[in-house]
Parts: structure tokens; sequence; C-alpha cells
């Protein structure tokens, strides 16, 4: 596997963790903090919003650093798979079936 595949694994997965956070929050600021009662601890964090908050910051952070990365590893080999009716086209030859254009004069108009 390499270091490319591996990348998009970890930027998939840190995408589905960025939705959960995102959808766990509640757009007008309540959140599950205000379902939970907003002073409870919850797993060791006092306000889960300011938690959620973090997490969002930081996973879109390592987000983006995954994707630097990952094309800083990206060594091309993709590019390998190119289409064979490219390849193809550029190197076939002209068509040689076409018949020579030869410049003929315009006929005179019949005078009566």
């Amino acid at each position: 596997m390499s270091t490319f595949s591996i990348f998009l694994v970890l930027i998939t997965i840190v995408c589905f963790l960025l939705i959960v956070v995102i959808m766990v929050q509640n757009p007008k600021g309540g959140g599950l903090s205000s379902t939970l009662g907003g002073s409870q601890m919850l797993g060791g964090v006092q306000k889960t919003t300011d938690f959620l908050d973090k997490s969002t910051w930081t996973l879109a952070t390592v987000l983006v650093v995954l994707i630097l990365l990952s094309s800083l590893s990206f060594d091309g080999a993709l590019s390998d798979t190119d289409s064979k009716i490219i390849e193809k086209s550029e190197t076939a030859a002209p068509a040689t079936n076409a018949a020579p254009v030869q410049n003929v004069p315009a006929a005179e108009p019949a005078k009566q």
C-alpha cells in the first residue's frame, strides 16, 4: 500500500469524524450541552460546546495538513493509466484517403 493510499484512508476517516462532530452541534449554540445540561460534566469536559468547537477546529486543521502532505507524497503513479485512445490518436498518421485539392478556374457565364 502506497503512502498516498494511506493518506486517502486517513483523510476519509478525518472527514467522517468531522461530519459527526458538526452534526452533533446545534446551529443556535445549544448543541449537545443544552440537551445534557450545560454545566454537567461529560467525559471530563465541563463545557461540551467548547469541546465540540475545539474538536471541529482540530479536525479541520488535521484535514488540511493531511491534504497538503498527500499532495507532496503523490508520485503520479495514477498517470500510467491514461487512456489508450489518446495515445493512439497522437501516434496515428494522418489519413491519406482524401483526394488532393486542385484549383480549377471558374467557368465563364454563358452569353444569351
